[in-house]
């Protein structure tokens, strides 16, 4: 039945049916946020009967593909292209039901063919570098990745996220594709698990839990995870699930955002501030360097525990400070080029005033 319904799906549209198709009844797509099908297979979707469903369909479709990709329309005998995002429901009479026709969003679309491309690298008509990496060589680059992607989100910058959310992504599937070659996990593997934790972890939205507030989820999210950690029998604490190479701010942050979940926090932003005054003074009356040092770490922390109290994350506010300094101090020392001085020659005064006027930019 579906073929001969496929069959004539495509010679109403008078096109060439495609050797690869993707064919789902449209009830089966009302509560899916995003399309269930890879976007680089074309896909056709029957029995679409009332405004309500095609108006669904449509706004699934939209999480995936552009507004301007075109649509095939079919309601009965009659057909027309119209393109996604200008699909007006209220054209039709659904009597009989409409199929709409999807063709392929183009090559290398969904993450099928990503993985089978980064497979391709690691075969033996592969790249001999790509061939040679094993998890150890990789470390470097995915640490190296992961700062690049963290500096275009600093940077609010959506072209510099989009590629480097790619290069992050490649980091993922060739370490998953790696390990699939050594028979210890594949990406499928590596997709169920996070899968299943997602759905465990937030029983307030797949579960009968109710769970009104972020501190609510936060709580239960650290209760399930001591649950967690009792059923492998880890003989493991809150904190030792945060990784060692973190930045020692996130480091800090997480330790901290751990224990506040269990209650161990003040119970005001007063606490806080006093503990910043008493370091403050301690760092005043440290004695050798070693005492600073230690007087500062602890600054340094209670800093961070005020960020989280504020909301704000101490390393991001770093970072924004830092890049803040640098084009600052960019601008000082251009305005030091243009009056044809060296840095070294200006007094701190000359430099000062370029620095205000960077400020005021």
């Amino acid at each position: 039945m579906d073929f001969i319904l496929v069959a004539s799906v495509f010679e109403t549209l008078r096109i060439t049916p495609p050797s690869k198709l993707t064919l789902l009844e449209a009830h089966t797509l009302v509560s899916a946020h995003v399309p269930p099908f890879p976007p680089d297979i074309p896909a056709l979707l029957i029995g679409i009967d009332s405004r309500e469903l095609a108006l669904q369909v449509k706004e699934m479709l939209l999480a995936v593909y552009p507004k301007e990709h075109e649509v095939y329309l079919l309601e009965g005998q009659l057909s027309k292209v119209e393109r996604l995002g200008e699909f007006q429901p209220s054209t039709f009479d659904f009597q009989p039901s409409v199929c709409l026709y999807l063709p392929s969003l183009g090559e290398g679309t969904s993450f099928e063919s990503f993985a089978e491309i980064v497979a391709h690298l690691r075969a033996p008509d592969g790249c001999v570098w790509d061939k040679e990496q094993t998890h150890e060589s990789l470390r470097t680059h995915l640490l190296e990745e992961t700062y690049e992607t963290l500096a275009a989100m600093d940077e609010n910058d959506s072209a510099g996220m989009h590629e480097e959310f790619g290069d992050l992504l490649l980091q993922i599937v060739l370490n998953s594709q790696i390990a699939s070659e050594i028979d210890t996990f594949s990406m499928n593997k590596v997709i169920k698990g996070i899968y299943d934790k997602i759905v465990r972890r937030h029983p307030h939205v797949f579960g009968e839990v109710e769970l009104n507030n972020v501190d609510g989820v936060l709580q239960n999210w650290e209760k399930l995870k001591e649950k967690e950690r009792g059923k492998k029998n880890e003989n493991k604490g809150i904190l030792d699930g945060v990784p060692s190479a973190l930045p020692a701010l996130t480091q800090a942050l997480e330790y901290q955002d751990r224990a506040a979940r269990v209650g161990f926090d003040w119970p005001e932003i007063d606490g806080v501030l006093d503990k910043i005054r008493e370091e403050i003074e301690e760092i005043k009356q440290a004695q050798n360097i070693d005492e600073v040092k230690d007087e500062l770490g602890d600054l340094f922390f209670v800093l961070v525990n005020l960020a989280r109290w504020k909301k704000v994350d101490a390393e991001s506010a770093l970072r924004g400070t830092n890049l803040k300094f640098k084009k600052r101090f960019a601008y000082v020392e251009q305005g030091a080029k243009k009056q044809g001085m060296n840095l070294s020659d200006m007094t701190l005064e000359e430099m000062d005033a370029l620095w205000n006027e960077a400020k005021k930019l």
